[in-house]
């Protein structure tokens, strides 16, 4: 289904290096576009995506390096990464040209015929889209998870679906900005929750809050919302007056979770309690969502414990990158007397006073160790102002693998009570880092080196 795309001068507005742009790039040209890719890295630092395009590449113009004014002028439709901020001076002179401005998820939406359920949220969308759709293979072997990964973006799967079985679609809130574009909505919408992020692309927590409404505005009385009735921002949602059918979590699921609970947390307890709801509304029976139970995917890069030896245990939490998310980390690994925090990071311009408080009550002093970022400033000065450094300095990193080292050498060498290692930023990577995955991936590499 071409829907209007064949001989239309598309632009790509960013490669990007996570696959999305990839996959929107080859869609693009299969349904007949003729397209154009800027972006403001250059050839080489785009190598790794312009390979995986493989022969569509050939098919492709592309603009390297730097934007012109002249490609969003004269071509027909703007198809926008979701690292491009809506207030871009090129969308505007895009759109005074009359080009039609989309994104992966606009385009997604408005091709899909498959049941949508459409998951959303500051923290734990991931997981629980996971777990959801691992969940829902019990009754619908052909269901299919995509969205905010690499590993399976929008457009890479769209031609392959079924019309039939449940998608299960991860949105983050720069998806969620263009979704009105293509005059759908998920059947189900399911947000985890809000909490303060990305405040250095939106100017108040109601923008932000707005562009995840847009998940269930334009819903009708046959579909169904789900909201997390313990976060502060339920009532800001209802407020938007939604006319789908709303259900709430955590609710009674027909299964003891305390025992989960009391293993991975709080915060996964409500991840996995939605999923359930979810896959109930769908008809997957009890005794199928027992047995999904068992064998959980384990997420990647959260929480994810890449190491255990002896008396060590490495976990890796590279994508918590607000406050809160390291929050939730330390409570589910708080009792542990020998608790090493790793920490720091770009800012987003979020609070870190929440964040002090929860780090004074479970780690030591010498057990936290930051890397050097605009955020780690923020964190030293929550820290100093709750009088958390008395007797030690702040310690601050440049690099992350001289870090590892030093806690090896201090934490880790000759000591004989158990150590668990957290490394959970709370912050973006952009500093030092290409992303929060690079992040994950260069930890666990220096932490098998140094343990």
């Amino acid at each position: 289904m071409s829907i209007g795309f064949k001989n239309k001068k598309v632009l790509v507005m960013g490669l990007g290096l996570l696959g999305g742009g990839v996959a929107t790039v080859n869609w693009l040209v299969k349904h007949g576009a003729k397209v154009t890719v800027t972006d403001l890295r250059t050839r080489r630092e785009l190598a790794p995506s312009i390979q995986a395009l493989g022969p569509t590449a050939k098919k492709v113009r592309f603009v390297l390096g730097k934007h012109r004014v002249a490609d969003f002028r004269n071509n027909e439709i703007v198809v926008v990464n979701p690292g491009v901020r809506r207030e871009s001076e090129y969308l505007k002179i895009a759109k005074k040209a009359g080009a039609e401005l989309e994104n992966e998820a606009s385009i997604f939406f408005r091709v899909c015929r498959n049941p949508i359920i459409g998951v959303t949220g500051t923290r734990g969308k991931t997981t629980t889209a996971n777990w959801l759709h691992h969940i829902l293979k019990k009754k619908y072997p052909k269901a299919v998870l995509t969205g905010n990964s690499s590993a399976s973006p929008m457009l890479s799967v769209l031609d392959k679906l079924d019309g039939r079985n449940p998608v299960v679609v991860e949105l983050s809130s720069w998806h969620l900005e263009f979704l009105p574009k293509s005059g759908k909505v998920p059947h189900v919408a399911l947000i985890t929750n809000l909490y303060p992020d990305h405040l250095n692309r939106y100017p108040s927590m109601k923008n932000y809050a707005l562009a995840k409404a847009n998940i269930f505005l334009g819903q009708s009385e046959d579909d169904f919302l789900l909201l997390n009735k313990d976060n502060s921002w339920t009532k800001f949602f209802r407020s938007r007056k939604p006319k789908s059918r709303i259900a709430y979590f955590p609710a009674n699921v027909g299964i003891d979770l305390k025992k989960f609970k009391k293993i991975y947390g709080l915060h996964n307890f409500y991840n996995l309690n939605a999923a359930i709801l979810v896959a109930r509304h769908f008809g997957v029976p009890l005794p199928e969502i027992k047995k999904a139970l068992k064998t959980l995917p384990k997420m990647r890069f959260r929480q994810e414990i890449v190491l255990k030896k002896k008396n060590l245990t490495v976990v890796n939490d590279t994508t918590a990158t607000t406050p809160e998310a390291t929050r939730a980390a330390l409570l589910r690994f708080a009792g542990r007397e020998n608790l090493v925090l790793i920490a720091g990071g770009t800012d987003k311009r979020l609070d870190f006073s929440g964040w002090a408080k929860t780090v004074k009550k479970l780690v030591k002093p010498a057990n936290l160790y930051l890397l050097e970022g605009s955020a780690t400033e923020k964190m030293v000065r929550e820290l100093k102002k709750i009088g958390y450094f008395k007797k030690i300095e702040p310690q601050l990193f440049e690099k992350l693998e001289s870090l590892l080292k030093v806690v090896r050498r201090s934490r880790v060498t000759n000591c004989q009570l158990p150590v668990t290692i957290l490394f959970s930023p709370g912050a973006t990577s952009f500093e030092k880092f290409k992303n929060e995955f690079d992040r994950g991936e260069k930890f666990n590499r220096f932490s098998l080196s140094a343990f």
